[in-house]
């Protein structure tokens, strides 16, 4: 904090280290993935090309949302007692361990349900991801909109929470 307090630099800089940080651990997680992939018979094709945007319009959603956590944790420190719980039941309902498509496909759920869970950014990340990397997924089609979903989260969440972020730039460290 008093290395903070004492330098004048952006303080953007550390919400986007921490998500450019999050990125490379994110590489290093998809290289033993590829590997994994590879062990099980998917082999990389035009389809992995992909994943080059879809891990770009994630970087620019996560780096967003770090700026936004950011600039409520400066004025709340108690939020970081409530991120994993938000961030683990967010991962419950974004078909990180079940298919989005099976559980909306079936007609069950109001619509207003099937199409949050469908718009759920992490959910068309994941989506986009398993689309681009595994042939089983290929055979089936992605929804006309699930890239434009991508864009506009990535694009909303990234300079939104940036705008949000530097309104209180000058406040950050002061105290």
């Amino acid at each position: 904090l008093g290395l903070v307090r004492a330098l004048h630099f952006p303080r953007a800089a550390l919400p986007v280290a921490l998500a450019l940080q999050q990125l490379q651990q994110l590489l290093f997680s998809m290289g033993a993935l590829a590997v994994i992939l590879v062990c099980f018979g998917q082999y990389p094709g035009p389809g992995w090309l992909l994943v080059v945007p879809v891990l770009a319009l994630q970087a620019l959603f996560n780096t967003g949302l770090s700026m936004i956590v950011a600039r409520l944790a400066a004025r709340t420190p108690d939020i970081a007692q409530l991120t994993p719980f938000v961030l683990r039941t967010w991962m419950y309902v974004s078909g990180v361990m079940w298919s989005v498509d099976k559980v909306v496909g079936g007609g069950r759920l109001p619509h207003a349900v099937a199409v949050a869970l469908e718009c759920n950014p992490a959910a068309v990340y994941i989506d986009l991801m398993r689309f681009a990397l595994i042939d089983s997924f290929t055979d089936s089609r992605l929804p006309p909109h699930i890239w434009a979903v991508a864009v506009g989260w990535a694009l909303l969440v990234g300079v939104g929470g940036f705008l949000f972020f530097w309104k209180a730039e000058e406040e950050y460290g002061r105290g």
